[in-house]
């Protein structure tokens, strides 16, 4: 395997997917959006999400979880560096500088007078480089680091880099990938409960058990919807963003089966799939409908 494999290169349209929303609610905001800076928002966002995925590769392989995980196609990393073990530098010297990166395109639009964007990119920062050697072992923090940081930090931090006050419709729009994001992270550690806390994490479902985990998602998946429906309801998203409820349906079928299967890793991964399709699709959907309402 080459060092993209630590890049997961077929999960990173969820960063671009993310971005859509924020750039949507500048739209509705009355932002005129110059074609380069639309660019360099969806550009940093997949290096933001480079970054977090080599280094979730990196930290995994080194503590030795890569080589106990049962590898499933939407969990328990690539393997790229368990069987090639001397790309371990090169990774990580690929997940700094994709971070770093990320940061410079930050770093233009802050320049350009957008220093609410300081705060919003520091955290999502913060939370690229904490999440495997700490976050990881703080139950709460853990569930909800993933839907900050792919939620409040791309979305609004999409929106106000493309030169929009803060408004409802951008602080509604970024709880959409705060809840489906955070619920990625948490249905993908099912298969993995003994290998994560054999070295030292304390996710949410080993804190508090499988039928909590099972429950948290449950909840999340409503708030999600929940959201389209109030910002809808209230007349801050056009009623076209009613197209994120589309994926509801699917959103049913994985809960359900991570209901019945959430023990049993082999019945258990349609779900993940399902899980990966209401993540990318409902915040790509919402936004089409935002642009188009």
């Amino acid at each position: 395997m080459k060092l993209t494999g630590t890049m997961r290169l077929p999960f990173l349209i969820l960063g671009p997917a993310c971005v859509l929303p924020g750039v949507a609610t500048a739209q509705l905001a009355g932002i005129g959006i110059p074609w380069w800076e639309m660019l360099y928002v969806f550009l940093g966002a997949i290096l933001a999400h480079i970054g977090v995925n080599v280094f979730n590769e990196y930290h995994d392989w080194k503590s030795g979880l890569d080589a106990k995980t049962v590898r499933t196609p939407f969990s328990g990393g690539s393997g790229t560096l368990q069987n090639r073990p001397g790309l371990a530098t090169a990774a990580l010297i690929l997940g700094i500088s994709a971070t770093a990166a990320a940061a410079g395109l930050g770093l233009y639009f802050v320049l350009s007078g957008r220093l609410l964007l300081l705060a919003v990119g520091g955290t999502g920062v913060l939370i690229v480089a904490l999440y495997t050697p700490w976050i990881v072992r703080r139950p709460l923090i853990c569930l909800l680091a993933p839907g900050l940081g792919f939620g409040t930090c791309i979305v609004l931090g999409t929106h106000v880099a493309l030169g929009a006050p803060v408004t409802p419709a951008a602080l509604l729009a970024s709880l959409i990938p705060l809840f489906l994001v955070s619920n990625l992270l948490l249905l993908n550690q099912f298969p993995d409960v003994e290998q994560d806390k054999s070295v030292g994490r304390r996710n949410i479902i080993i804190a508090y058990g499988r039928k909590t985990g099972v429950a948290v998602y449950g909840v999340f998946l409503l708030l999600c919807y929940a959201v389209i429906c109030i910002g809808a309801g209230l007349s801050v998203f056009p009623a076209w963003s009613l197209l994120g409820l589309v994926t509801l349906p699917v959103a049913v079928a994985a809960f359900a089966g991570a209901v019945r299967f959430n023990a049993d890793t082999r019945k258990l991964t349609p779900s993940l799939g399902l899980n990966v399709i209401v993540v990318n699709l409902t915040p790509v959907l919402t936004g089409i409908g935002i642009l188009i309402g």
